[in-house]
């Protein structure tokens, strides 16, 4: 089935360009020029994955992804400029799954969209072979991939792909340490490349998310220099 990808921004070039490379891999690409025109666009009419620049007229990325993540765990690749470490960090903070710096290379735009899709096919359809989904329990936390589902407490977590596989890596072994290439490897693949404030600012969030439901949420810790790990019960 094709996969339908948004590409935003207001660099018309860019439009063009990647949005025939996109094409010619296979993809259906919708393409917007700003991101007001986006968020209707993407609003009535879903996508598989949403490429977005951060610095555009009217509504930039950044709010732009603010809205859909109200109601979205669509995957969300950032376009950033190569001075903009502050707006890659605080995008990776509010939920995009991932960034890519201009000027880039679409081989490697390529290779970050089918990760992503990759994986959230992966923690989406993760099944027994019975067909019955396989829930990870611990304590208060329950996991369930096959709905891509996250409760604490018997409260809905609302988890983006990323998160959810890096915080499903940390609990299927309470106790242990996984160091930043473990969870990369876990999120990513073996074959993509993040650096490790990518890492962190997921773990950031994912700690936001879970205080939301519980102020006394302490079950992901930092083993500074080391590592993070899932608190045993």
């Amino acid at each position: 089935m094709q996969q339908t990808i948004a590409l935003v921004d207001d660099d018309r070039n860019i439009l063009t360009s990647v949005s025939m490379a996109l094409e010619a891999e296979g993809f259906k690409v919708r393409t917007y020029a700003d991101g007001s025109e986006a968020l209707r666009g993407i609003s009535g009419n879903p996508v598989d994955l949403a490429i977005l620049d951060i610095k555009m007229p009217r509504m930039d990325g950044m709010e732009l992804l603010t809205h859909l993540r109200r109601n979205s765990n669509v995957p969300i690749i950032f376009l950033t400029s190569k001075d903009d470490e502050v707006d890659e960090v605080l995008g990776l903070r509010m939920g995009a799954d991932d960034y890519i710096t201009k000027p880039f290379s679409q081989r490697l735009l390529l290779e970050r969209i089918r990760a992503l899709l990759r994986r959230e096919k992966v923690a989406r359809e993760e099944l027994e072979p019975d067909g019955t989904e396989q829930p990870l329990t611990r304590g208060q936390l329950m996991l369930d991939p096959g709905r891509h589902l996250c409760t604490w407490a018997g409260k809905p977590v609302n988890l983006t792909v990323t998160e959810f596989l890096i915080l499903r890596a940390l609990a299927q072994r309470p106790g242990h340490v996984k160091n930043r290439d473990q969870l990369m490897d876990a999120a990513y693949g073996e074959h993509i490349y993040v650096d490790d404030r990518t890492i962190d600012s997921h773990i950031k969030r994912l700690r936001k998310k879970f205080k939301q439901v519980d102020d006394d949420f302490a079950q992901i810790e930092t083993l500074y220099g080391v590592g993070y790990r899932y608190r045993d019960q």
